[in-house]
């Protein structure tokens, strides 16, 4: 049968799972040695050793991946990818001592970036974001979700919303929005909380469904997400958020326990919300109410990293607990400023203590169920989107066992060589 592409020779050809893994299912790859997958437009239509598929399929597009590793497309599940300017003058402050809360509370921060953003168009959004998707793309990340998050205020984070959705036409990075409205109180909000809070609820939620409807209704809804945290929203304003979110029909996701365990991972859970990113300081409780559900913990290993913290997300209690994992880079110009998913996955084996093949599942399927599309992404299953990336290594484990330097040496994205 004649295909559009067929990958062929792979070392390891790396298929993992259909479906996301939990708890200690966590890390089966499902490996094919010589292994080759056949193309056709912008699926999967079979997989197996080389010979067989080359016995079964044509094609005029053949790649030798003689010696290399081949594996799903990386999955960045949680990044802030659309901001304006660079938060360079804080790192002096952050590594002289001063700690996230403080240099919030001096008016650095997220709402030093609020200011550059809110006087910035679509255009120049769209523009300063470009550099950024290229070198996601090209370290393997071929899927990523995208936060607003840098307006707060309605037009501003409309706009925002607006540039990632052109990022996402123009390609060939597939981009996945939320709406995070709720990533900070704003300096005129600042003697005020709660009168923000009931901004975000009664007007900018449902402004964003109705700009939505009109101009996007061909798309999914987006996520809404909230930063529940000290200094920013605290439980019971998160719960004010994510119910209304969910009273209108959006799927939802939460900042939680990232420097205070304040319940916010047990309240997502309650909610039935997709994920829950940051749990690093989660309660027991709370672990063991996220191992019973379908809630994804999201780990952000480049955030405590970057700050230069010494705690991480307890990884191993959640697949105890039988939970889902999955990892993100957490790319943002305050705390994480990092493109690349296979540094997190590095970071990951290191600091969560979970194996290169548990972090390759956490960076693929898992992070495709953590943004709703692990049915399309995620694996090298038949029938699923052709994105994958080929390693220019002779094992999966060099990915966590390297470092500091790009192993990907091609690119496919929707069945087509884009790097």
């Amino acid at each position: 049968m004649m295909m559009d592409l067929i990958v062929h020779s792979a070392a390891q050809l790396l298929i993992l799972t259909h479906r996301p893994q939990r708890g200690s299912t966590l890390g089966q790859l499902n490996i094919i040695e010589d292994g080759a997958l056949a193309v056709s437009g912008e699926n999967i239509i079979e997989v197996g050793p080389t010979p067989e598929i080359l016995g079964k399929h044509k094609s005029e597009i053949l790649i030798d991946a003689s010696d290399r590793v081949v594996l799903p497309g990386l999955v960045d599940p949680h990044t802030h990818l659309v901001w304006i300017g660079d938060r360079s003058a804080e790192f002096d402050l952050r590594i002289a001592g001063g700690s996230y809360v403080e240099i919030m509370a001096a008016g650095g921060g997220i709402v030093s970036t609020v200011r550059k953003t809110r006087a910035a168009s679509v255009e120049e959004m769209v523009n300063e974001a470009i550099p950024k998707a290229h070198r996601m793309l090209i370290h393997g990340t071929t899927t990523a979700e995208a936060k607003t998050g840098y307006g707060l205020e309605t037009p501003t984070e409309l706009r925002m919303l607006e540039a990632i959705l052109r990022l996402d036409d123009a390609g060939p990075l597939d981009l996945v929005p939320t709406f995070l409205g709720a990533h900070a109180i704003p300096e005129e909000y600042s003697a005020d909380a709660q009168a923000y809070t009931d901004l975000v609820v009664q007007e900018m939620i449902p402004d964003v469904k109705d700009w939505w409807e009109k101009n996007y209704s061909h798309h999914p809804l987006p996520f809404v997400d909230v930063f529940c945290e000290n200094g920013a929203f605290d439980l019971a304003q998160s719960k004010q958020i994510l119910q209304r979110a969910v009273e209108l029909g959006f799927p939802t996701k939460i900042h939680a326990d990232e420097f205070n365990g304040l319940g916010g991972t047990g309240m997502a859970v309650e909610l039935g919300a997709i994920s829950a990113d940051h749990l690093v300081q989660t309660p027991a409780e709370d672990i063991i109410a996220l191992g019973k559900s379908e809630t994804v913990a999201v780990s952000l290993p480049a955030t405590p990293f970057g700050l230069a913290e010494s705690d991480y997300t307890p990884a191993k209690r959640i697949l105890e607990a039988g939970g889902y994992l999955a990892l993100a880079t957490d790319l943002n110009p305050g705390t994480a400023w990092c493109e690349s998913m296979q540094f997190v996955i590095a970071l990951a084996c290191r600091y969560l203590k979970i194996t290169p093949a548990q972090a390759i599942a956490a960076s693929t399927i898992n992070a495709a169920a953590a943004i709703k599309r692990d049915s399309t992404l995620g694996s090298l299953t038949p029938g699923k989107q052709a994105d994958l990336i080929i390693l220019d290594v002779p094992n999966y484990k060099h990915l966590g066992y390297r470092f500091g330097t790009n192993l990907v040496s091609t690119v496919v994205k929707r069945g087509k060589v884009v790097h």
